[in-house]
């Protein structure tokens, strides 16, 4: 499991611990500040922020397989932003460092608490992030600019899993299981397994046409 993975593991738990139903951007925070702690202590640029002072039992672990939950329209819109922050810096997936960059400009909630207790604001707290090596990119890559790096990844496979159709459409994969969950769009299972493919024909039905004057 990925660093990004951890993080929503433990937005889940924070999620379940609260009686939520429906994991929010409060929930992804604690799970991301959870994901780079120690001992219950997060540590990011200058501040040191108690786990416990926040509600989090930083010592239980997550249980048995991931839970079927609901995310909030504003947590698929902070993956989303996590996503497009991950693109624009040519990395190859979302980490918790991208996630915790879509918080920067966060008034509300348990982000806004903090900001207001911290003095934090968005470019403090985006400086902090880049120094926990934000979204380190393959040193095989080094040198060529995103899109480059990009469009040599690209694939003609016919059938892509959620993550890679995620991607294509430069969208977090949350939003993409809401899409297929919504039955918006249209997706197959592996016989006797849990993995799904989706036809990449299919993409464009959740595209429409954005009229003009």
């Amino acid at each position: 499991m990925n660093d990004a993975g951890l993080a929503a593991s433990f937005a889940i738990l924070a999620a379940k611990q609260s009686g939520a139903d429906e994991v929010t951007p409060d929930h992804i925070l604690l799970g991301c500040l959870r994901a780079i702690s120690r001992f219950g202590i997060a540590t990011l640029g200058p501040w040191s922020l108690d786990l416990e002072a926040l509600g989090v039992d930083w010592v239980r672990q997550p249980g048995g397989p991931r839970p079927k939950v609901r995310y909030s329209q504003a947590a698929v819109e902070l993956f989303d932003r996590a996503a497009q922050i991950s693109k624009s810096a040519g990395d190859d997936a979302v980490s918790v460092n991208h996630l915790l960059a879509a918080f920067a400009g966060e008034e509300a909630g348990l982000m806004g608490e903090l900001k207001s207790a911290h003095g934090i604001t968005s470019a403090s707290w985006r400086a902090a992030v880049a120094r926990l090596g934000a979204g380190q990119s393959n040193p095989a890559n080094a040198g060529l600019g995103p899109d480059r790096v990009r469009n040599e990844k690209k694939s003609a496979r016919e059938y892509l899993t959620t993550e890679e159709a995620a991607e294509a459409l430069s969208i977090h994969v949350q939003t993409m299981r809401a899409y297929i969950r919504d039955g918006r769009l249209p997706a197959f299972r592996l016989a006797g397994e849990r993995s799904i493919r989706i036809l990449r024909g299919d993409l464009k039905r959740v595209l429409e046409p954005v009229g003009g004057d």
